[in-house]
């Protein structure tokens, strides 16, 4: 009984370390090799990392990552491997090469190229023309890259209905947000079963800018059934072994398959195959092929968080973190996020105490410091407010004390962080949270100050959920921080529902014009309050020109602001 093992590397790779990158992809061939495999597919656009963005426009960059893919095949023996990278032919083309004994037999093309949400790769590749499958002696199988599967008459089916593919290996940069992974595999076990063939799908892990790729690598048999699933947010090799003489049966005796069939009949020439020598074994050495179990609903969004942190930290050469602690629930979540993603011992913590700032703030700030066992500074900003205060007092003249005095109070915190950021390298994480943002409840300068906005794209409720998640696992947030109102402090006695809706209604709202894409008719048909969708509505709407200012951050939601959403500062349009 012929036996094929198919390896999916989930690698986590850095953009423009192609040197990087080649020795991974270089140690995880090895690694396939020795757990016997006879193909082992990487990721989409492996070789110069997901997104490259305008380093596509770079003649030197596409030179490079050319050499680092003829590199691999050089080292490349006794397996098949199959490497994303961009390639320039006539034009530029999102590329998978076929690599068999040292060198490149075959290359697909990418046919179908996202452009909506974060992607835009209309703006760099050209579309791949032809299907191409690959035939070994009792198997044939098709190659196609990320897009490509997730249309019903994509690649994939003519690969299998027309050109006989028991086997679909799809490589894959797909980001996550929540939610992602369960509407991939169901998509991916919908092409299965459609096509009679068994499914491979590799995605990358990892973080690059505001993007978080999950890796959550799956294969599936020709029924739809998983045969092995990667671990999320975490590299890894997968292995899964299929029985070839068996998946070539079952195409040929399912009775539900006339479509399949009838494709068979209608092969034609439009099908380029390629003959490749593959070693199958009729006793592959155990490999118990590993079923990840995938996380509940919070935990990932937690671990994608985790991820994103440390992978934006590191890869732009940070050591150390600090954050601005006002004793709240979003600075005190992203505390204990970054000191999870990068060790106690690289976060700093500053409190900056006003007058307006309450005992149990202070208090706060200090305990969660001391339950993470991060560094804790304390540095009073009001003797700097003082004198803002006096050296403004003869303009201010006659004036009444308003949000001005309030902002003062934000960008000296932001001039501090940014201080210390300067002095030690520490990078500032900025603490501010989706339906803030949305609002434009932030201040520019002030509390926007930074270099990664950790929870950008989390709405408020869901931070709560989320702190308390964590806390489900050791108590490191205590419940005074959970329970108080919360509040910017910087006047007295001030809340945030004195400005705001309550974030239990201002976030579905945000969630339906933001993420849904609701139109103000479809708000108000839903039940919304018509008075209070205005309201948001218009806040979200004047504060694009803030959000345009702001450091990057996390996608965690389906339509997250920045590349996701972009809309004109200069906008009078007004919905009725």
């Amino acid at each position: 009984m012929d036996q094929l093992r198919v390896a999916l590397a989930q690698i986590n790779v850095t953009v423009g370390d192609l040197s990087g990158n080649t020795n991974k992809i270089q140690r995880y061939i090895d690694q396939a090799r020795e757990a016997s495999a006879q193909i082992v597919a990487f990721p989409e656009l492996a070789i110069s990392g997901y997104p490259p963005e305008d380093l596509l426009l770079k003649p030197a960059f596409e030179r490079a990552c050319r050499r680092a893919v003829e590199e691999i095949a050089r080292s490349c023996h006794g397996l098949v491997a199959i490497v994303g990278f961009p390639e320039q032919a006539d034009d530029l083309y999102n590329s998978a090469a076929m690599i068999v004994g040292g060198e490149i037999v075959a290359v697909y093309r990418k046919q179908y190229l996202p452009n909506y949400g974060v992607f835009d790769e209309d703006r760099y590749f050209k579309s791949g023309e032809g299907i191409q499958v690959f035939s070994a002696p009792n198997l044939t199988f098709g190659v196609s890259i990320c897009e490509d599967i997730w249309y019903p008459t994509g690649p994939p089916e003519i690969q299998a209905l027309h050109g006989g593919a028991e086997l679909l290996i799809n490589i894959s940069a797909s980001p996550y947000h929540a939610g992602k992974r369960k509407l991939r595999e169901r998509m991916l076990a919908t092409r299965a079963t459609d096509n009679v063939a068994a499914v491979a799908f590799c995605n990358l892990v990892g973080g690059q800018d505001e993007l978080v790729f999950d890796g959550s690598s799956v294969v599936f048999d020709s029924q739809g059934n998983v045969l092995a699933r990667g671990k999320q947010f975490q590299e890894d090799l997968v292995l899964a072994d299929l029985n070839v003489e068996a998946v070539a049966r079952h195409r040929l005796l399912d009775p539900r398959r006339r479509k399949y069939r009838l494709g068979v009949a209608a092969m034609n020439s439009a099908v380029q195959r390629v003959s490749i020598p593959l070693a199958y074994s009729a006793a592959l050495p155990r490999s118990n092929p590993i079923v990840a179990e995938p996380l509940g609903d919070i935990a990932e969004i937690y671990q994608a968080l985790v991820l994103g942190i440390h992978d934006y930290v590191r890869k732009n050469g940070f050591q150390q973190v600090v954050i601005g602690l006002s004793g709240g629930i979003d600075s005190s979540f992203v505390a204990v996020v970054a000191s999870d993603a990068l060790g106690a011992e690289n976060v700093v913590g500053v409190s900056m105490p006003s007058r307006y700032s309450s005992d149990h703030s202070k208090s706060d700030a200090a305990c969660l410091a001391r339950s993470m066992g991060i560094k804790f500074l304390t540095i009073p900003i009001e003797p700097v407010f003082e004198k803002y205060i006096d050296i403004l007092a003869p303009v201010f003249a006659g004036s009444q004390p308003n949000i001005t005095e309030e902002n003062l109070q934000a960008r000296i915190r932001g001039n501090i962080l940014m201080a210390l950021s300067n002095k030690f390298g520490w990078l500032v994480l900025t603490t501010g949270n989706k339906s803030e943002n949305s609002v434009g409840y932030a201040t520019l300068y002030g509390d926007m100050a930074g270099g990664f906005a950790v929870i950008k794209d989390v709405p408020k409720t869901l931070v709560y959920e989320l702190a308390r998640f964590r806390n489900s696992r050791g108590e490191v947030i205590s419940e005074n921080v959970f329970i108080k109102p919360p509040s910017a402090e910087l006047r007295p006695d001030q809340k945030d529902s004195d400005s705001l809706p309550e974030y239990s209604e201002l976030d579905p709202i945000i969630a339906a014009y933001v993420e849904q894409n609701w139109s103000l008719p479809d708000m108000l048909a839903a039940g919304f309050e018509g008075g209070t969708v205005k309201r948001v509505v218009h806040l979200v709407d004047r504060a694009e020109y803030k959000r345009r200012q702001a450091p990057p951050g996390i996608k965690i939601t389906p339509r997250a602001f920045g590349k996701d959403r972009r809309l004109p500062i200069t906008n009078r349009f007004v919905e009725e």
